[in-house]
């Protein structure tokens, strides 16, 4: 027994479990978790493998230390960029209960590799179903602020198109500053068409919450829970990031406002 665990100890080098927390961490990061999670699930894992572990997470990415409790030469520091941010809330939790198996089952570092692989294949949700849950959230919140069906219909509309422009001018590499100024353009131009054709009583609804699929919501959350735990400049990071986007769907709207001629928003 003691031989086996001597020989797992050899291929558990501070190296090799920086570079999977480093991966697993920019992988949280961009689905959408705080700091904090980081430093819980990270922490587990390490504890669990006899690794002391610091990190320093911000909003483009990770830096992490890594360093043996049983042999102080054993260590490293290193950095990774996060991939794009994808809010992805389902990898949190398979995450999360991947570090509690290492932690009850013992699991060794190579098991965790591999059960860690198997989550970032996890397939997505279709861009159309994402559509339409976007345009009937908006729909319900439209109807929660007084609008009638036709408003309600307006808004779906919009928001279900403006969400597949997004998508469109994501996918065409172009800055996501960019692809939400567009969509909050192109979503506000269809509510406003519909106040100009007079669809719907309460036309102001639909104009307000159609364009509230972009509001960056996780960001803003995040923002306050790292500034809570402590994690400063990830905090200011979402902030202002979460502030930039917000000027994004505001310039958005101004434009298409603007070019339709509204004047009483």
């Amino acid at each position: 027994m003691e031989e086996k665990k001597n020989k797992e100890r050899q291929h558990l080098t501070a190296q090799r479990v920086a570079d999977l927390f480093l991966d697993i961490g920019t992988f949280l990061l961009a689905s959408g978790a705080h700091s904090g999670r980081l430093q819980t699930n990270l922490g587990r894992m390490a504890e669990t493998w006899g690794m002391r572990l610091q990190i320093h997470p911000t909003f483009k990415g990770l830096l992490v230390s890594v360093r043996d409790k049983e042999d102080p030469q054993n260590a490293v520091t290193c950095f990774k960029t996060s991939p794009a941010h994808s809010i992805h809330l389902e990898n949190l939790t398979l995450v999360s209960r991947l570090s509690w198996k290492v932690c009850e089952e013992r699991l060794p570092i190579d098991m965790a590799e591999e059960a860690f692989a198997s989550i970032k294949t996890q397939p997505h949700y279709s861009t159309w179903l994402i559509a339409i849950a976007v345009g009937c959230s908006c729909s319900g919140l439209c109807l929660f602020a007084g609008g009638d069906f036709l408003s309600v219909l307006v808004t779906f509309i919009a928001s279900f198109m403006g969400y597949l422009v997004q998508v469109e001018v994501v996918r065409r590499r172009y800055n996501p500053m960019l692809a939400i100024t567009i969509a909050a353009f192109v979503t506000t131009i269809v509510t406003g068409l519909g106040t100009l054709l007079h669809l719907g009583e309460h036309p102001e609804a639909s104009m307000a919450t159609a364009v509230l699929y972009l509001v960056p919501g996780v960001p803003l959350i995040n923002c306050v829970i790292d500034l809570i735990e402590g994690y400063l400049s990830s905090s200011i990071n979402r902030a202002l990031f979460a502030g930039f986007i917000l000027l994004c769907i505001a310039a958005g709207m101004t434009l298409s406002i603007g070019l339709i001629g509204i004047s009483n928003f």
